[in-house]
């Protein structure tokens, strides 16, 4: 291997696997009595996963196990294994290619765990919601049970958990720097990001006789490779100290412009060569050439993991490779060997992601776990996905790390069918679509306005500080969308449940007005995240203006369509870079808007999120780094991060001391009181923080403190709650 592919190659554009004559199973078999049913011997792919299996796209087993399905390969799942010993993971028996393991739709950790490293009592992922049906760091385990169970069969890792940890990665419940993925689970290839294209090339080559160690030239691929070791002799390592770093965004050169083409000269009369002038373009193929030959090294494990500065640096050097059209492959030392992650790989196009959605999914629970309520499926049973990706670039999020910037959508017409299919086809359908969204509504066919401009860019966001100029913010494609939706024949009504970016729809008030006028069920979710400038620039966040711009048009839209809606706002605890006074100042706009949240999310550390390395480091890596850059405060202390926990819920009176203490210590004792502009009151109900109850009868104002917010659990009452309708205009 001499380069890596610098184009996508088609998803389906392979030659059928020789078991495509066995056609599409009704669900993938999960034993081997449904394998005898359809007439099966072996399974030449079989997945491992932590996850309950439905057989939806939402769910990546789903996705990934009848992608290859259609590529002509028998594919089998083993979900949620015992993994203390090999024997589940032997059921299906050895399959003829390799073994694909995922931890399932959410990281293991995060799925098991709070924000304050407490054990979750339940699993939205598992039939009844049953907790302690998967271990910790999945991916590792069930790949060297894999190991066990079939030695010598290769074993393909990948899911969000193993995209963000494929290189060395601080560990927030270990509080320690980790080691990549890759030697710990012995696996022989991570795929990452979007992984369809590597895993069906991999699937392909693996069939044809090639040895998995042979395959090292695929897009969106790590694996472990001898120390120094390069493809082939035209490759240049670069340190990663000699990386350029994004200054302030100014305009791009115009990629048509035209330049005077240089010709080969003859020499002068002298014998003297002449200047020979190169084209732009010429310049732009030689550093495209070079760059698509140079990997960057990154320090390596054993230096980050006791330097700080060095982690953070690794990191901004990470993130600034993650654009498919630039970025280059990256290099980082484990002891005596390399991880080498190739460049991350490139979207689908609209006809593959429409092709990948429209397979033929049975779209309900597999009918082993029989009338049990899985939580995850309860929650998107009746969602449709229409796009991926993300260029929003929030530091405390995993979506660029895992799905990229580049937004991917599917045509209306697909989206369309898929209703229709849902309302054919999926139990208990009513004519209500919970959901048209991704992983933020209304980014929906958002692009870069130049495709040259785009694939040169090496900006950590599209929107912040500000909306890029060269970022598309057109709303009229997901406007005629929702309204062709609305119209299907059996649709009553269609929601939009994902959060939406508020700062992309002021730009289109039209958008919001059909948003509001048709597809809000009362409450719309909105994620400001922070009042404060301090958190808001180390989240890369905007400010309120935004917000109150988009309130004023809810609150008009709301009025002119005859009907009382309510924003629901997210605010995050104790992120990197927040302040005791910030969030006192939170809590005094959360206030003054009536606001009362019933749910608060305290910041959990991700692996590889850049706000995980503000935690970890107290640098920013949003700029240059060096020993004597930008120190960002965080907050460590249980206690302080219950307090920043509390002003989120200073209604609730089992908080009122705390905030006292706090009020005091902080010299504001002035906010303590009945007064209107006071944040609490100085006395306390009985009944509460050990207060003696009156008449033996415990009263509560409002309810108790409860835990940060669980991914994937739909509220049975909105999130936040008001004293009264709003009545603050803007």
């Amino acid at each position: 291997m001499s380069q890596i592919s610098n184009a996508p190659q088609p998803l389906f554009g392979h030659r059928k696997f020789w078991a495509h004559r066995f056609g599409p199973a009704p669900f993938l078999p999960m034993s081997r009595q449904e394998m005898e049913t359809l007439g099966w011997d072996s399974c030449d792919i079989i997945l491992v996963t932590g996850d309950a299996y439905i057989d939806h796209p939402s769910f990546g087993m789903a996705l990934i196990g009848r992608l290859l399905e259609a590529q002509g390969f028998r594919v089998g799942i083993i979900c949620q294994p015992d993994w203390n010993s090999a024997v589940d993971f032997k059921k299906l028996g050895k399959p003829n290619l390799f073994y694909g393991v995922t931890a399932g739709n959410m990281d293991s950790m995060v799925n098991r765990y709070t924000s304050d490293r407490k054990i979750r009592s339940d699993d939205a992922y598992t039939a009844n919601a049953e907790p302690n049906k998967r271990p910790d760091r999945a991916v590792t385990v069930y790949a060297q049970r894999c190991r066990e169970a079939a030695p010598g069969t290769p074993v393909i890792i990948g899911s969000i958990e193993a995209s963000l940890r494929r290189i060395a990665h601080y560990d927030y419940w270990s509080d320690k720097v980790r080691r990549s993925v890759l030697p710990d689970s012995k696996a022989d290839i991570l795929v990452f990001g979007n992984a369809e294209r590597a895993i069906v090339e991999i699937a392909h080559r693996l069939a044809k006789g090639e040895k998995v160690s042979e395959i090292r030239d695929l897009r969106g691929t790590a694996f472990m490779v001898p120390s120094g070791w390069v493809p082939s002799e035209v490759w240049d390592a670069v340190d990663s100290s000699e990386v350029d770093t994004p200054g302030p965004v100014g305009h791009h050169p115009d990629p048509y412009a035209m330049e005077p083409q240089g010709n080969a000269a003859t020499p002068c009369a002298d014998g003297a060569q002449p200047i020979r002038l190169v084209s732009r373009t010429e310049r732009l193929a030689a550093i495209k050439e070079k760059r698509a030959h140079t990997v960057i090294r990154l320090p390596s494990y054993e230096r980050v993991k006791e330097d700080p500065v060095l982690y953070a640096h690794a990191s901004r050097t990470f993130h600034l490779e993650s654009n498919p059209g630039n970025a280059r492959a990256l290099v980082q030392a484990h002891g005596e060997r390399d991880v080498w992650l190739n460049p991350p790989p490139f979207p689908l196009s609209t006809e593959e992601f429409d092709a990948v959605y429209e397979l033929p999914y049975a779209r309900r629970q597999h009918p082993a776990y029989g009338e049990a309520k899985i939580p995850a499926w309860e929650m998107i049973r009746f969602s449709v996905n229409i796009m991926r990706g993300c260029f929003g670039g929030c530091t405390f999020c995993s979506i660029t790390e895992h799905e990229g910037r580049v937004i991917q959508s599917r045509s209306e017409d697909s989206i369309i069918r898929e209703i229709e299919e849902m309302r054919d086809k999926t139990p208990g359908f009513t004519g209500i679509v919970s959901d048209l969204g991704g992983p933020t509504a209304n980014m929906y066919r958002l692009k870069c306005k130049d495709e040259k401009i785009e694939s040169s860019c090496r900006r950590l966001s599209c929107v912040y500080p500000d909306i890029c100029e060269h970022m598309g913010t057109d709303h009229n494609p997901l406007i005629s969308l929702y309204r062709r939706a609305r119209s299907i024949k059996g649709v009553k009504k269609v929601l939009v449940s994902s959060g939406l970016r508020y700062d992309l729809a002021v730009r289109s008030p039209d958008y919001i007005k059909e948003l509001v006028t048709h597809h809000v069920g009362g409450y719309l979710k909105i994620a400001p995240e922070h009042t404060e400038e301090g958190p808001l620039s180390k989240m890369m966040k905007p400010g309120m203006g935004a917000y109150d711009r988009f309130k004023q048009l809810f609150d008009r839209f709301s009025r002119e369509a005859g009907k009382e809606q309510y924003l629901i706002p997210y605010f995050i605890a104790a992120h990197p870079g927040t302040t005791d006074e910030d969030m006192m100042n939170l809590a005094l706009w959360l206030k003054k808007n009536n606001f009362r949240l019933d749910q608060v999310q305290t910041f959990l550390p991700t692996p590889m999120a850049l706000a995980t390395t503000m935690y970890h480091t107290e640098r920013n890596p949003l700029r240059k780094l060096s020993r004597s850059s930008e120190h960002v405060g965080t907050v460590r202390n249980g206690t302080q991060r219950k307090l920043h926990k509390a002003f989120l819920r200073y209604h609730d009176p089992n908080n009122w001391p705390l905030l006292r203490e706090a009020l005091k210590a902080m010299g504001r004792a002035d906010l303590i009181g009945n007064g209107k502009k006071q944040l609490i009151p100085a006395w306390q109900p009985a009944g509460t923080c050990g207060q003696p109850p009156k008449g033996g009868q415990i009263q509560k104002a409002v309810p108790g403190p409860r835990s940060g917010q669980r991914p994937l659990r739909q509220p049975s009452k909105p999130l936040a709650t008001r004293v009264r309708p709003a009545t603050r205009k803007g």
